[in-house]
């Protein structure tokens, strides 16, 4: 088996005291320009929207702010699927972070 080196990052903390979990429209929120995934299995995508038309969204997204609005750092599956169910809101954790 090959070795992998892999640089240590910083982990997003879901579970902050401080953090809040607020109701965000979805036509705030912009995908993220450096989404490393480029393709949405379709039937994944389907089954999530049904999920979320039958019980909302169970957990948040996290985004952060930017001078165009929010910007989606996790959660863009659960974005898009809430778009096709025809929500108005989702629920986010809004974090401060920066490109790095």
């Amino acid at each position: 088996m090959k070795e992998r080196n892999y640089e240590l990052t910083q982990k997003i903390s879901y579970n902050h005291s401080s953090d809040q979990i607020i109701e965000i429209p979805l036509d705030k929120l912009r995908r993220n320009p450096y989404q490393p995934r480029q393709f949405f299995d379709e039937a994944a995508l389907q089954d999530l929207t049904q999920s979320i038309s039958q019980h909302g969204v169970l957990q948040p997204i996290v985004v952060r702010e930017t001078i165009k609005g929010h910007d989606i750092v996790v959660g863009e599956r659960r974005f898009r699927a809430s778009q096709l169910a025809g929500k108005q809101t989702v629920p986010a954790i809004i974090k401060v972070l920066t490109d790095e």
